[in-house]
């Protein structure tokens, strides 16, 4: 991995170059490019964080192994997060008694 592939931007947060998301996701800076433009995954200026291109993977999985086209793809990831949120939400509600 080159030295300009990551940026630094704190202790926390890593964000990395377009050409590298492409490169790790087996896609290309093109399909990268088209996400943004639809708003499937949001960069920081001309960079991506480490679940941006995450996502990108997932998305290319569901694409690939279940024939999904991209707003299909995008929106699994976005119910199954959903999903998550709702479930943290109704264990930290049990877990002070409310229910």
């Amino acid at each position: 991995m080159s030295s300009s592939t990551i940026v630094v931007v704190s202790a926390d947060e890593q964000l990395y170059t377009f050409e590298y998301a492409a490169s790790v996701t087996e896609t290309s800076i093109a399909v990268v490019q088209v996400y943004i433009h639809l708003g499937i995954i949001e960069p920081i200026r001309d960079l991506l964080n480490s679940r941006e291109i995450a996502r990108i993977a997932q998305i290319r999985r569901l694409r690939q192994d279940l024939g999904l086209n991209i707003t299909g793809a995008a929106m699994v990831l976005d119910m199954a997060q959903e999903i998550a949120q709702l479930r943290a939400q109704l264990k930290a509600h049990q877990s002070f008694g409310h229910w």
